[in-house]
């Protein structure tokens, strides 16, 4: 199989490709100890690395009370869904998000700001060739190297069909190409777990990983909340049971 055709079966599925076209090296000052993720709650734009625990002292106090707001509403067709409808993968002219317009594409700006051990390719600012992630949804470290690029995926944590049933069907284009190059809404991840969510919501599919469980019920909230986007009720009830509820 291509990797065209790898990259166009994943991005249909809601989630994102194994693609590459260039991409930004991210600073590591936010990247918690031992190369795994910062606390949602820390990290509400998404440009620090990854996604860690969230301290169990703001479970109740941030985490809970964040999915709260989140309103509810049933799930939609998924008539006139086409990935293309959110923009080509991996633009960097989505206008209004972090990283954009820094002259590399959002998948390598995702790789290199979540990664460490990073390499780029010879004459290439941009192009992440290999690294080590500490993947969230398994909590295992993998070293990845483009020539085995499926096995680390982009996920939209929020999938653009799941979006798309849920309101975004409605949304002007420039809107949707934000939800989609936005790393708030972005996490380099283990590609077969990823492969597994499809375009789930919370409800049906949660990361392997139940360290992190919680910390990605607040990050689902926090993408669903910056684009006045609702969830579905059996998911808001499963976001919450992560964080306690």
């Amino acid at each position: 199989m291509t990797a065209a055709v790898v990259v166009s079966a994943v991005l249909l599925s809601g989630c994102t490709d194994t693609g590459d076209t260039g991409g930004a090296g991210a600073e590591d000052t936010a990247r918690a100890p031992g190369g795994g993720g910062v606390s949602p709650l820390d990290n509400p734009d998404g440009t620090k690395s990854g996604l860690g625990p969230i301290p169990k002292a703001l479970v109740d106090s941030g985490a809970y009370e964040l999915i709260e707001k989140v309103r509810t509403k049933g799930r939609g067709p998924k008539t006139g869904y086409k990935r293309d409808k959110f923009g080509y993968a991996w633009m960097d002219s989505a206008d209004g998000v972090p990283l954009a317009r820094n002259g590399c594409d959002t998948r390598n700006d995702l790789l290199a700001r979540d990664g460490t051990d990073i390499r780029h390719r010879s004459g290439s600012d941009c192009v992440v060739v290999s690294m080590k992630l500490v993947d969230p949804y398994t909590g295992k470290t993998l070293d990845w190297t483009k020539k085995k690029a499926a096995s680390v995926q982009i996920d939209h944590v929020v999938p653009l069909s799941y979006a798309w049933q849920l309101g975004a069907a409605r949304w002007d284009k420039a809107k949707r190409r934000r939800l989609a190059n936005d790393p708030l809404n972005l996490l380099p991840v283990d590609g077969p777990a990823n492969s597994a969510k499809g375009d789930s919501g919370p409800a049906s599919w949660l990361p392997p990983n139940k360290e992190i469980r919680c910390s990605y019920a607040v990050r689902f909230a926090q993408v669903a909340l910056k684009y006045e986007l609702p969830v579905t009720g059996p998911d808001k009830s499963m976001m919450l049971r992560q964080c306690g509820g």
